[in-house]
C-alpha cells in the first residue's frame, strides 16, 4: 500500500511538472510567435508612420495591431502551410509523437528566420553563444532557436528603423516648408502642425500610401 501511494504521488508530481511546463509555454507562446514572424517589422513601421504624419492616436493601436496581424498571416502563409504538412498532419494522424512534432515544426520557422536574418546579426549571437557560424543554410537549421530568434529580431528592428527613417523624410520636408513659411509671414503663434497635418494627409492620399506601404513591406519578405 505505501509503495502504491508513493508511485501515485510520483505520478502526480510528474503530471504537475508537465502541467507547469505547458502553462509556462502557453504564457510565452504569444511573445515567441510575435518574435518569430514578420509582425515586429510591420508594427514598428506603422508606429513610425503614425508618428511621422503627426496624427497622434489615429489610426488607433488596435487597428495598427490588427493590420500587422493580418499582414503577418499573409506573409507567413507558406511557412504555416509547410508546418501543417510536415508536422501537424502527421501528428494528427498519430504517425509521430509530440517531440517529433516540435522538431519538424521548427524547421520551416528556422528557414523563414534565417532567410531574413543578416549575417552580421547571426555572427554576433553565434559568438555570444559560443557556437560556430554556419557556412550554409543547411548548417544554419541546426542552430538552436535561442540563437536564431534574437538574431532575427535584431535584423527586423534594424530594417523597421531604416524604413521608418525613409518614411519620415517627406513628412519632415513638409513640416520644414510649413514652419519656414509661417515664420516668414510672422505667424509665430500658429502651431505649424495644425497647417502641415492636412498637407501630409493629402500627400499620403494622393500617393495611395497604404497600398504602397503594404505592398512594399510584404514584398520585402518575398
Amino acid at each position: 500500500m505505501p509503495t502504491d501511494a508513493l508511485i501515485n504521488v510520483n505520478g502526480d508530481n510528474i503530471q504537475a511538472l508537465e502541467l507547469l511546463f505547458l502553462t509556462t509555454i502557453l504564457t510565452l507562446l504569444p511573445s515567441l510567435i510575435v518574435m518569430m514572424t514578420s509582425f515586429t517589422r510591420y508594427i514598428v513601421v506603422f508606429s513610425f508612420l503614425r508618428s511621422a504624419m503627426g496624427t497622434q492616436q489615429t489610426p488607433p493601436n488596435m487597428v495598427l495591431v490588427g493590420m500587422a496581424l493580418i499582414l503577418s498571416l499573409f506573409t507567413m502563409a507558406p511557412t504555416l502551410s509547410a508546418i501543417n504538412e510536415q508536422a501537424y498532419q502527421p501528428y494528427q494522424a498519430e504517425e509521430i509523437g509530440q517531440q517529433e512534432f516540435f522538431t519538424r515544426a521548427q524547421v520551416p520557422l528556422k528557414e523563414f528566420m534565417i532567410d531574413h536574418t543578416e549575417l552580421q546579426s547571426l555572427r554576433l549571437y553565434c559568438n555570444m553563444a559560443g557556437v560556430d557560424l554556419p557556412e550554409d543554410k543547411e548548417e544554419g537549421l541546426a542552430l538552436p532557436l535561442t540563437v536564431i530568434i534574437p538574431a532575427f529580431v535584431t535584423t527586423e528592428l534594424k530594417m523597421a528603423f531604416q524604413i521608418g527613417f525613409l518614411l519620415y523624410i517627406p513628412f519632415m520636408l513638409i513640416d520644414m516648408v510649413v514652419a519656414s513659411t509661417l515664420m516668414s509671414m510672422g505667424m509665430i503663434m500658429l502651431p505649424p502642425s495644425m497647417i502641415s497635418t492636412p498637407f501630409k494627409l493629402l500627400l499620403f492620399i494622393l500617393l495611395d500610401g497604404w497600398q504602397l506601404l503594404f505592398s512594399t513591406l510584404v514584398q520585402g519578405f518575398r
